[in-house]
């Protein structure tokens, strides 16, 4: 049932129950009437009847008076899984424990970002606390917020860049893009992220490396010294061109030259930037 309706869903989490439903081999039931609800889960209609699967705040509205899977839920959360409950309008039929697997490279990125001029790395996750907690120790991130809705996100975005100034917001969810979008600089991980995150972002990596985000920030800083030293390149040129007027040593074709020149130097300099390649160090990490 979980999977009948989440195979429309884009969240990370609806991803990990189809692997798992296609690792089983179980037969998926056409559902209809698909409705993300941010922050809390989804619903579908499968056969004849609703079917909702989602985390606690999904469950505590739904079944406000059941509280059969409280148990379950409790006990996944203190392992440091996400609980997912899984009903009907009827109630809860089962809840299913997912587990965060660390990306390898998550650590070394945020050193990466350390040593960049990043001052403050802060995790905001809609997972329970506890899971969102072992995550931010884990990465070395210096603030932790969970859980989180969409708009708890925003508002977190908003109050960071109040304290730090510019601030770079990665995301790859439904749930990331009112954050992404108020963020100086909104970035969407991997090609699978959500076409809504994808068109909100302003940078879309297309892998879900995380070891790319410090080159890109590199990238952007390299490619923001070139355009200043093309800028003022031209300004030189053209500064020195008028003042070779006045003594009427500008001739036609000098001035063609200058020009010209101007364009072959502007462009060969702007071509520095195809040469950048992300450091690898001996142990193979960026």
């Amino acid at each position: 049932l979980a999977a009948a309706v989440e195979v429309r869903s884009e969240h990370p989490l609806a991803r990990a129950i189809l692997r798992a439903a296609e690792k089983r081999h179980l037969p998926l039931q056409p559902a209809s009437e698909f409705t993300a609800i941010p922050g809390q889960g989804a619903r579908a209609s499968v056969g004849t009847q609703a079917v909702y699967v989602g985390n606690r705040r999904l469950a505590e509205e739904v079944w406000p008076q059941d509280n059969r899977a409280a148990g379950v839920v409790a006990r996944l959360e203190a392992q440091g899984k996400t609980a997912m409950i899984v009903g009907t309008g009827e109630g809860p039929l089962g809840v299913i424990g997912l587990e965060d697997i660390l990306r390898p490279e998550s650590r070394d990125a945020v050193t990466c970002l350390r040593a960049a001029g990043v001052s403050h790395v802060a995790l905001l996750s809609g997972d329970n606390a506890a899971v969102a907690g072992s995550i931010a120790r884990a990465i070395g991130a210096d603030d932790v917020r969970a859980p989180l809705l969409p708009e708890d996100k925003l508002a977190a975005v908003r109050d960071l860049r109040e304290r730090y100034g510019d601030l770079i917001m990665v995301g790859d969810g439904v749930n990331d893009a009112p954050a992404l979008a108020a963020a100086t600089v909104g970035v969407a991980v991997g090609v699978a992220g959500s076409d809504v995150a994808l068109e909100t972002a302003d940078v879309a990596l297309m892998s879900d490396d995380l070891g790319k985000l410090p080159f890109v920030m590199g990238l952007g800083r390299a490619t923001v010294r070139v355009i200043q030293q093309n800028i003022a390149f031209a300004l030189v040129i053209k500064a020195l061109a008028i003042a070779a007027v006045f003594p009427g040593w500008l001739t036609l074709w000098l001035a063609v030259l200058g020009d010209m020149g101007a364009s072959v130097l502007v462009t060969l300099n702007g071509m520095r930037l195809l040469a950048l390649r992300p450091v690898i160090d001996r142990g193979g990490r960026r």
